[in-house]
Parts: structure tokens; C-alpha cells; sequence
């Protein structure tokens, strides 16, 4: 699903992620963590393809994005819905709107998946709220209405950066229980979190690894957690 084999990216003259070595198989749950700063987002902005490596060698569902033409490198994009931390919503579309964008972009008649958007828009509590726009939403509205965005196209990999970091712990674990039951219909999950409590409510609920990014390497968990 995911390999990266001695990656090397950073800003500038600095490495932030070194000879970076990692397998994420199809159908896991994973846990990114880490201290402030040791490239979490970073790391993230590889697996969608906001960078590419340095050096070393990155495979993403089976394609090597550094040999991928500009049309084909934007088809790969759409097999991995993003959750930012801080949302990114179009202040001057409503929910409903936001949600179906990636659908609109990639060129595709909404009329044909009304009753999909629907469904997904219920499944994220936002059924009310379809007509609101972003500045009108609460933190925890906004952080469902991402989420509902990353996935209206069914992509195959999820990446959740922080995604509990600007909403209470109720919120927290309500948008940790929809990125679990994602991957129980098969798709990859990972979350980038600095919140271990956030960590430890997901035992029993799912079968997750954590992984742990410092000195510009990512070492796994001895065992599931």
C-alpha cells in the first residue's frame, strides 16, 4: 500500500525526515506520534504527494510517484483523502458544497451521486447543517465536514493529521469512532497524533500499530495495540 525505502526530505540545507524506512500494509490502522517538530506533517505531505523525496525510493498503491506525468500524478491523488488539522473549507461554499468539491474537480456529475453525498452527510451528523457555511460551524462541525470531504470519492488511503487537535475530548473520540469505522470497510488509516489518551480509548476498538517519528526516522511498536 505504502513504502518508502531510505527517504531523505527537509527544508533547505535541513533533513527533516533521514533515511526514513517504512511498510504500511492495506487495510491497517496506524497512529502517527512524535514530538513537536520532529516532521509529522512533513511526513504526511509525502504520502499525498504535496513532496517528493530528495533521495530514496517512495511507492504509493503500487506507483512510483517520481515517474508519474502531471495527469497521472493527479489520478493517484485522488486514491488518499486528507484531514487537516485546521480544516481548509471554502469559507464561501455551504457544507454540502465543500463536501462534494473533490467530486466537482475531478469533473464528475453530482446529480449522479446525490444519494451518495446524502448518506455520507448523515453518517457525519451534518444532515442540519448541509446549507451552513464554515464560519457558522463549530470546530467539531467543521473537523466532520472535512472528514465527509477526504472521503466522498472513496479513496483507498486516509491521512489524518491531528485531526482532534482543535475540539473538545467528546468531539475527539466521535471523529476517532468515524476514522475507525472507515477502515473497518478496508481502507488505510493513518492519524498523526500528539493526544495518547486519544490512543489509548481506541484499544479494544480497533486493531492499530502505533508509530513513532523522532530524529527523522519512524520506529514501530513492538505489538498492537
Amino acid at each position: 500500500m505504502i513504502s518508502l525505502d531510505r527517504v531523505t526530505f527537509g527544508y533547505d540545507d535541513t533533513a527533516t525526515l533521514n533515511g526514513l524506512s517504512l511498510e504500511i500494509e492495506p487495510g491497517s490502522f496506524h497512529f502517527l506520534t512524535g514530538p513537536s517538530g520532529a516532521g509529522k506533517t512533513t511526513f504526511l505531505k509525502l504520502l499525498y504527494l504535496e513532496h517528493l523525496p530528495r533521495s530514496g525510493s517512495l511507492s504509493i498503491l503500487g506507483e512510483d510517484p517520481a515517474s508519474l506525468d502531471r495527469g497521472a500524478l493527479t489520478r493517484l491523488r485522488r486514491r488518499i483523502g486528507v484531514v487537516f488539522q485546521e480544516f481548509r473549507l471554502l469559507d464561501h461554499l455551504t457544507v454540502l458544497q465543500n463536501i462534494a468539491l473533490p467530486l466537482r474537480v475531478a469533473g464528475q456529475r453530482l446529480d449522479a451521486y446525490e444519494a451518495d453525498i446524502m448518506e455520507l452527510v448523515k453518517w457525519v451528523g451534518l444532515k442540519a447543517r448541509i446549507e451552513a457555511y464554515p464560519p457558522e460551524l463549530s470546530a467539531g462541525e467543521k473537523q466532520r465536514a472535512a472528514i465527509a470531504r477526504a472521503v466522498v470519492n472513496s479513496p483507498e488511503i486516509i491521512l489524518a493529521d491531528e485531526p482532534t487537535g482543535n475540539v473538545d475530548p467528546e468531539m475527539g473520540a466521535r471523529i476517532l469512532r468515524l476514522l475507525i469505522e472507515l477502515n473497518t470497510l478496508g481502507k488505510t488509516v493513518l492519524l498523526a497524533t500528539h493526544d495518547y489518551g486519544l490512543i489509548r480509548s481506541s484499544k479494544g476498538n480497533v486493531s492499530a500499530r502505533l508509530l513513532r517519528l523522532a530524529d527523522g526516522r519512524v520506529t514501530r511498536a513492538a505489538a498492537e495495540l
